[in-house]
């Protein structure tokens, strides 16, 4: 069957200029260029209710009348997975929910495409027939601009966006998420609103529609490569500065000619630019959401960010309206050039309902210094502009509303670590040493150019973790090896006599490359890390190659990630030191270790200890292999403790077997910058230190006032007396109060 899209188009034109809600026509007209004998609306109600609004075909009583929940039926289906229903025989399909008082059991085949504006579904769109059929993907694409349509005309009949709780504007609530980056920020909200209101729908001429898109397509693309000329190689601060690697990666997928391609067809179609690129934005939107790889989806907001700016292009107009001094930014998800954007505009947090830590935008959260929480999903249902919201990104959550108590509470919290952080400023370019005189080194964990300057901002003795995998996530591919040559020399630039420890690369898990999508039940404990460098020794051997060029005869430290046997650690090793017999200069000093966060490296300590120059434990994959706990899962963040009798244990023994051989330990992670894990690190024997950039100073100030002297033979006796808790932190804090350490 051939349909007239254009003609259809035209017609929903006339239509929708003749009424406001036209829905009993707008029915009508679709089953006749559908030549189909049924076609209804099905509109959400509040309470996940969908009722029926119009229909030509079925039974006149029904209209408001039939209704079905959200997830009931096949209607209910479509606007639950917010999918096309393409349905020969649909009352043989499982979800079939039979209604008699429709008067539908004639009809055969169904389609149902759901009703969405921003994300939401606002209704049904629902053709039938008596003969069993397919609908062709021509007439779904008709439907799907139909449906759009309808999405400027439910709204004006009381259609719900989703779900509603019904909360007043003044009730506190408190939305628990992950910490994408540490720190308290307190102030109004701002909403991240890309949708815009009045845009036409329907063109005139599509031939001037293709030459507006493809005009503000090269404008768009001009404004990137200035944003990115604006970022000087070597980096600047990072209030001032993006990410070059984070940027370079979002050029690149605003310059594929993919997805304008499809927007042009859409125009076409007879829709303008600006409905055109929105339409193709609902559909990648809608594609990429359902993809089971969490850095693949990810690119969802690195994808809308692009609609949206070239939306600005095209319309000249831009969303987002004043900010108000230290706003809070709610957003659904947030693209990096977004984050810069609002960041320039003064936003003091912000919180992404999906977002992950290997994000974009928490890359750039964690560089820029913004406190930031990501996973608070339902905060958009209730949120409203100008609300009072608290990001407390220490504990991964959002507080919106806060009573009076709790708002002076974070203020006071607020306040006082502005003063602590204003004494401890006094600490910047100081040696790390306890008060009995035991000296300690504190690094710190990067990845990207624009957390460099943040070493000589803290004080740092050095980069203890630089992860060589997070430019490349930026970038959304391995670079060559003169481009992670650039990498690497950066970082020892910046360094200077400082010590750099790069991690080889450490991909897998949560941290995957497009086009590298592993099938696994268990991707922590799979295809990863030095695991895919063995399987892969090509791509290990360029990285390494570019790790000895990027030295050009400096010292040079590398450590390879996820190592289980001391056989995987001498090959590493040995691939490691053939290249370096090829690259001119050698390194002044090479030296190889390993990361040690799978337990079964502790069995094998005497091979290992013959091998390695050097340990550094990875607190964050260690203990979630220890307790087989995965990281990620929210439920068991707090369950187990670093500060338990099997990881001290743990710990104890490493220490003791490593400087029995010579051999140094040092510890990075999470774990490493909270004072009172550090302190009792410390006193187990590891003195070097490797964390994020917030960490330095509060850990720095808390070691100074430490006698360790006095501390470990108390840390023995709890040890002693812990074996049956689940954790020993509560002595440990208990005696650091009683002898007035700022924990």
């Amino acid at each position: 069957m051939t349909l007239a899209p254009r003609r259809l188009l035209s017609r929903l034109r006339d239509l929708r200029a003749r009424a406001a809600a036209p829905l009993p026509e707008l029915v009508r007209l679709v089953a006749a260029e559908l030549v189909s004998e049924v076609c209804s609306i099905y509109v959400q109600r509040p309470g996940d209710i969908l009722e029926l609004a119009a229909t030509e075909g079925l039974n006149p009583s029904a209209v408001g009348t039939t209704r079905l929940r959200v997830g009931e039926g096949i209607v209910g289906l479509c606007a639950a997975t917010a999918a096309v229903m393409n349905l020969p025989d649909a009352q043989n399909h499982p979800a079939f929910a039979y209604r008699p008082e429709t008067g539908e059991d004639p009809f055969a085949s169904l389609i149902a495409v759901p009703v969405r504006r921003s994300g939401r579904t606002l209704g049904v769109l629902v053709v039938q027939n008596r003969q069993p059929r397919h609908f062709n993907d021509q007439e779904v694409d008709d439907l799907e601009t139909v449906a759009m349509l309808l999405a400027e005309l439910l709204p004006a009949i009381g259609a719900a966006e989703g779900t509603t709780e019904g909360l007043g504007a003044t009730v506190p609530r408190v939305f628990a998420g992950i910490s994408l980056m540490t720190g308290i920020a307190i102030g109004p909200v701002v909403l991240h609103a890309t949708r815009r209101t009045g845009i036409k729908l329907l063109a005139d001429d599509p031939d001037a529609e293709l030459v507006r898109l493809h005009e503000a397509a090269e404008r768009m693309q001009r404004g990137l490569d200035t944003l990115i000329a604006d970022v000087s190689p070597s980096g600047r601060s990072a209030e001032a500065s993006a990410s070059r690697e984070v940027l370079e990666a979002y050029r690149l997928v605003a310059a594929d000619a993919g997805w304008l391609r499809r927007v042009g067809d859409v125009i076409r179609g007879g829709l303008t630019a600006e409905a055109a690129v929105q339409r193709v934005a609902g559909e990648m939107h809608d594609r990429m959401r359902r993809i089971p790889d969490a850095y693949l989806r990810e690119r969802l907001a690195d994808m809308e960010d692009l609609a949206n700016r070239l939306l600005t292009t095209l319309t000249g107009d831009e969303p987002r309206g004043e900010i108000p001094p230290g706003a809070i930014l709610l957003a659904r998800r947030l693209g990096p050039a977004e984050l810069l954007d609002w960041h320039a505009a003064g936003i003091a947090g912000v919180a992404v309902e999906e977002a992950s830590p290997a994000g974009h935008a928490a890359i750039l959260a964690r560089a820029l210094d913004i406190p930031a929480v990501g996973a608070t999903r339902g905060m958009l249902d209730t949120a409203e502009p100008g609300d009072i919201a608290v990001i407390d990104g220490d504990e991964g959550q959002l507080v919106l509303r806060p009573d009076t108590d709790v708002r002076n509470a974070y203020s006071r919290a607020l306040e006082a670590k502005g003063q602590r952080y204003a004494r401890w400023a006094s600490l910047i370019g100081k040696p790390a040493v306890t008060a009995d005189g035991t000296g300690l080194k504190l690094m710190l964990n990067v990845g990207l150019s624009m957390e460099l300057p943040q070493l000589d901002r803290t004080g740092a003795d050095g980069i203890g973790l630089f992860r060589t995998e997070i430019a490349m996530m930026a970038r959304g591919a391995i670079a060559d090896v003169a481009e992670q040559a650039a990498i690497y020399a950066r970082a020892l630039d910046e360094a200077g006599e400082r010590p750099v420890l790069f991690r080889t690369l450490d991909l897998g898990a949560d941290k995957m490359l497009p086009g590298t999508v592993v099938e696994e039940e268990n991707p922590a404990m799979g295809w990863r890390s030095l695991r895919v460098g063995l399987d892969r020794p090509a791509l290990l051997r360029r990285q390494l190659r570019a790790l000895l060029l990027a030295a050009g005869g400096r010292p040079l430290s590398v450590m390879f990630p996820m190592v289980a046997t001391v056989g995987e650690f001498r090959i590493a090793k040995n691939l490691l030191q053939a290249e370096a017999k090829r690259v001119r200069p050698t390194p002044e000093r090479l030296t190889i270790g390993t990361m040690l966060e799978i337990p079964a490296l502790m069995w094998q300590l005497p091979e290992l200890l013959k091998e390695a120059d050097f340990i550094s434990v990875g607190s964050n994959d260690l203990m979630q292999f220890m307790f087989a706990a995965d990281r990620g899962t929210p439920s068991l963040y707090e369950r187990y403790d670093l500060l338990s009798q099997p990881m001290l244990d743990l710990l104890d023994q490493l220490v003791s077997a490593a400087q029995s051989a010579g051999v140094p330990v040092s510890l990075c992670g999470e774990a490493a910058s909270r004072p009172i894990e550090a302190m009792t690190l410390a006193a187990l024997g590891i003195t070097s230190l490797s964390m994020p950039a917030s960490g330095i100073l509060p850990v720095k100030a808390l070691l100074a006032e430490v006698d360790l002297s006095a501390f470990r033979p108390v840390l023995s006796a709890i040890r002693r007396g812990g074996m049956s808790a689940g954790s020993l932190r509560d002595p440990i804090v208990s005696w650091a109060r009683e002898h007035g350490l700022p924990v």
